[in-house]
């Protein structure tokens, strides 16, 4: 299948580099960033002859990197990222604003998508969780993972008052998402409850959903 038309035009103020690009991780993001991927990798498991979608996979693609040697492709997205990434073998490279950028992406083709710290930057999040759906195959799943509401108090208290990491980042946030929250975006989507799995995490500083197609 051919790859749908862009699903909404430019909206609001959109940020313009990746997670990553214009900064050095400081040590809260390393760790934050470590807790979470531990527990996405654990939720995708093999990857072996999949192609898998690392959405959001910020400037530098870290997390996709740990899967470039298994995965039988590897798309990354995001609006800016490393072009020496574009000649890794079998990795396809979309720079463009979500929700358009998986428009470049035929329906029913992933095995693997990851959507990590991502929907809560997103204005049009419902849009883009209902893309997600749509790019993967019958069986395929889904992780996202974001910032509770009760993370956006250390968030901004190590952003804001401590300095101990970007501001920025923390003032492009849109939402929060505890299960309640996320739950619904998912359903409305297209995901069965019953393909579901969302719950709190990393001391109920994130909320992670594991979603099957």
């Amino acid at each position: 299948m051919t790859p749908t038309r862009p699903v909404s035009p430019p909206s609001r103020s959109q940020r313009v580099e990746s997670f990553g690009q214009d900064h050095k991780l400081t040590s809260v993001d390393r760790l934050g960033r470590w807790l979470s991927t531990r527990r996405i990798r654990r939720a995708v498991g093999d990857v072996s002859d999949k192609t898998v979608a690392d959405i959001g996979c910020g400037y530098r693609a870290d997390f996709a990197r740990q899967l470039f040697a298994d995965a039988a492709e590897m798309v990354l997205v995001d609006v800016s990222i490393d072009p020496s990434l574009r000649t890794v073998p079998r990795t396809r490279v979309i720079e463009e604003h979500l929700p358009n950028a998986l428009a470049a992406i035929a329906s029913d083709t992933l095995h693997v998508a990851i959507c990590n710290n991502v929907i809560e930057h997103l204005w049009e999040a419902e849009l883009t969780v209902a893309e997600l759906h749509r790019v993967l195959r019958p069986g395929a799943v889904l992780v996202v993972n974001v910032p509770s509401w009760w993370g956006k108090f250390f968030l901004e208290l190590a952003a804001f008052r401590l300095r101990l990491a970007p501001a920025a980042e923390m003032d492009d946030h849109k939402m929060y998402y505890d299960p309640r929250d996320l739950w619904p975006l998912l359903v409305k989507a297209g995901f069965l409850p019953s393909r579901i799995s969302c719950r709190r995490h990393k001391l109920g500083l994130n909320t992670i959903a594991i979603c099957r197609k």
